[in-house]
C-alpha cells in the first residue's frame, strides 16, 4: 500500500530520499510553501517529489477538509511526519491504516517540542539523537520506533548538527522501514517522567545577557549563528551581531559584564568581561550591515566557525523553531545573513597585523576599545 510523506526543511528531504531509494510506495508528498521571509538555505522536498513523479499538495491547512480528503484518497497504510511543522489532528492521524509516525530531532523524551537542535546547542549539552515515534495528540508523545544517539561536537552550529541530524535520520530509515513493512518493528512506550519540553525559538531570544558566563553566551551564538538570525548585543543603542564566538578561562578583574577589556597577551583579540570569564569576539558586523572594518583592507578575513563555508542564503532569517511538533514558525525579525556576511570582520588572521592589547584597529575605529560597554538591560533593544 502507498505512503503519504508530510515533510519540509533539510531533515525532511534527506528522509524522504531514503524512502525514495528504498523503493517505498509514496503516493503522496504533503510539504509548505517557502515563506517570503523566510532565508531558504535547505533543499526542496517538492522538487524531490516531483522529480520523482510523486504527487505533491501544500495545503494552508493539514486538518482541514481538502487536505484530509487529498490524504485520505491515498488509502495510506502508514504516514510519515519528517519536520513537517504543523500537527495532524487525529482524524488525520487515523487515515494511515498501520499507523502515523514523527521523526523528532532529539533523543525522546528529552527535549520534545520545538527547536531542539537549537535548544541542545543554546543548553551545552553533548548529546542529543534522532527519534522515530508514534504520532499521538501530544507533541512528541507517542511510543517510540527506533532511535539514534548523535554526539555532539564542540564547535557544531545549529546548521552542522542539523546535517548531522539528516545523515543519521537516512541510516534509521534504512535499518526500521523494513522492519515496519513487515510488522516486526518494536514500539517501546516512552518515559513521560524524563520527559523535557521545550517550546519555539525567535529572533529576539537571540539576545545577549553578558551577566551570563563565557561558556553559556559561546553557546547562545553558535545555535543561532548563520544562517539562524545570529546572536546580537547593542553598543550606544546600535545592533551588533556576533557570529561567532570563544570563552576564555579567568576573569577580568574589576570589570562589569559587557565591558570590552584589553587582551593580556597582547595579541589583540576582541574580549568582553561576562559574569564569569571572558569572551572572544571572533566574527561580527552591525545589524544594519555596515562594515566594521575598512572595506579596501582585503585582508580583512573571518573566522567565524563552521557555519561561515556551508550557508547559504536567499535572504531573510531561517526559523529556528521550524519542527514537526508545533505550529508554523513565527519571526518577524529581519536577519542580516547574505550579503551582510560579507562585512564579517575577525581579530584573528592576517588582519591581525595592527594587533595590541587594546583590540584590533577596525575594533578601536567602530568603537570596540577597551572600557566600552555593551547594554545588559536584556529588555533595552
Amino acid at each position: 500500500m502507498p505512503h503519504v510523506v508530510c515533510a519540509y526543511g533539510e531533515v525532511g528531504h534527506e528522509a524522504l530520499a531514503e524512502l525514495l531509494d528504498l523503493g517505498a510506495d509514496v503516493g503522496l508528498v504533503v510539504t509548505h510553501r517557502d515563506s517570503p521571509g523566510e532565508k531558504i538555505w535547505f533543499r526542496s522536498v517538492e522538487a524531490l517529489a516531483r522529480s520523482a513523479g510523486v504527487p505533491v499538495v501544500a495545503p494552508d491547512d493539514v486538518n482541514g477538509d481538502a487536505a484530509l480528503a487529498a490524504i485520505a484518497a491515498v488509502r495510506p497504510d502508514f504516514l510519515f511526519s519528517f519536520y513537517y511543522r504543523l500537527m495532524m489532528k487525529p482524524r488525520v492521524l487515523a487515515v494511515a491504516t498501520r499507523g502515523a509516525l514523527n521523526l523528532h530531532g532529539s533523543y525522546l523524551p528529552r527535549y520534545r517540542g520545538r527547536a531542539p537542535v537549537n535548544w541542545v546547542l543554546v543548553n551545552g549539552e553533548t548529546e542529543t539523537g534522532v527519534t522515530l515515534h508514534e504520532m499521538d495528540e501530544k507533541p512528541d508523545h507517542g511510543a517510540i520506533v527506533a532511535q539514534r544517539r548523535i554526539p555532539i561536537a564542540r564547535d557544531d552550529t545549529a546548521l552542522s548538527l542539523t546535517r548531522r541530524l539528516a545523515a543519521e535520520a537516512r541510516i534509521l530509515l534504512r535499518d526500521v522501514y523494513p522492519r515496519l513493512v513487515d510488522g516486526t518493528a518494536p514500539r517501546t512506550e516512552q518515559d513521560h517522567g524524563a520527559a523535557t519540553y521545550f517550546g519555539g525559538r525567535k529572533p529576539a531570544d537571540g539576545r545577549i545577557d553578558w551577566c551570563r558566563p563565557a561558556e553559556s553566551i559561546r553557546n547562545l551564538v553558535r545555535a543561532v549563528t548563520e544562517p539562524w538570525p545570529g546572536a546580537f548585543t547593542t553598543l550606544g543603542g546600535r545592533k551588533v551581531l556576533i557570529w561567532w564566538a570563544e570563552a576564555w578561562p579567568g576573569a577580568a578583574a574589576g570589570a562589569a559584564p559587557g565591558t570590552i577589556v584589553p587582551d593580556p597577551t597582547g595579541g589583540g583579540a576582541l574580549l568582553v568581561a561576562t559574569g564569569d570569564g571572558v569572551l572572544e569576539i571572533r566574527n561580527v558586523t552591525w545589524a544594519d550591515g555596515v562594515p566594521m572594518h575598512d572595506p579596501a583592507r582585503e585582508d580583512a578575513t573571518s573566522t567565524g566557525g563552521p557555519a561561515r563555508e556551508d550557508a547559504t542564503s536567499t535572504g531573510g532569517p531561517a526559523r529556528e523553531d521550524a519542527t514537526s511538533t508545533g505550529g508554523p514558525a513565527r519571526e518577524d525579525a529581519t536577519s542580516t545573513g547574505g550579503p551582510a556576511r560579507e562585512d564579517a570582520t575577525s581579530t584573528g588572521g592576517p588582519a591581525r597585523e595592527d594587533a595590541s592589547s587594546s583590540g584590533p584597529a577596525w575594533a578601536r575605529a567602530a568603537g570596540l576599545a577597551p572600557g566600552a560597554r555593551f547594554a545588559t538591560d536584556t529588555n533595552n533593544g
